[in-house]
């Protein structure tokens, strides 16, 4: 069995939910992946240096929470590129997602890798 994902945590609530912590908005961002309804990513499986396919767009957060602000991201193997039309933050560019800054996350637990 693999170790758990620092970076990527699963929702206890609905298992096909992961969350990585974005740095820009310093907010957890959500991903649903496999089966069920509403929007969907492909994940590439790994916990440690995820991919999500296509684009994650969030408009609004619990921290900032205003319509107009924007966080348009791409994750490719562990790496967060925010793309320009992001308007929350000033990090556009690609950044390395960083470690789960709270480890007792209610609600969630670490992501293991399943390509293990």
């Amino acid at each position: 069995m693999s170790e758990p994902s620092g970076i990527l945590r699963r929702s206890t609530a609905d298992r096909n939910e992961l969350l990585f912590w974005c740095p820009g908005c310093d907010t957890p961002h959500h991903v649903q992946v496999g089966v069920g309804a509403g929007p969907r990513w492909d994940w590439n499986g790994d916990a440690h240096a995820p991919t999500f396919t296509p684009s994650i767009l969030v408009t609004c957060g619990r921290i900032r929470p205003r319509a107009d602000l924007i966080c348009h991201s791409f994750v490719a193997q562990g790496v967060i590129d925010f793309l320009e039309d992001s308007s929350n933050h000033q990090l556009r560019g690609k950044h390395q997602l960083p470690a789960w800054p709270y480890p007792d996350w209610s609600g969630t637990e670490p992501a293991l890798d399943v390509d293990a």
